[in-house]
């Protein structure tokens, strides 16, 4: 299991998810494994949640 795949919400930053979302692809060097897609997949979704926390926040 990813750190942090037990759920779907993210207490991060969507600044800091973007971050790990960059660092993976580097990493993979712009091609993903089947592992490192469910990586991606994961992290997406806890970014889209971070920008609708945000956004919220700021309203």
């Amino acid at each position: 299991m990813f750190p942090d795949s037990r759920t779907s919400g993210s207490v991060r930053s969507a600044a800091e998810v973007n971050e790990r979302i960059r660092a993976l692809w580097m990493r993979a060097g712009g091609s993903l494994s089947e592992q490192e897609r469910a990586e991606y997949e994961l992290l997406v979704v806890q970014w889209a949640a971070a920008v609708r926390g945000e956004v919220a926040a700021a309203a």
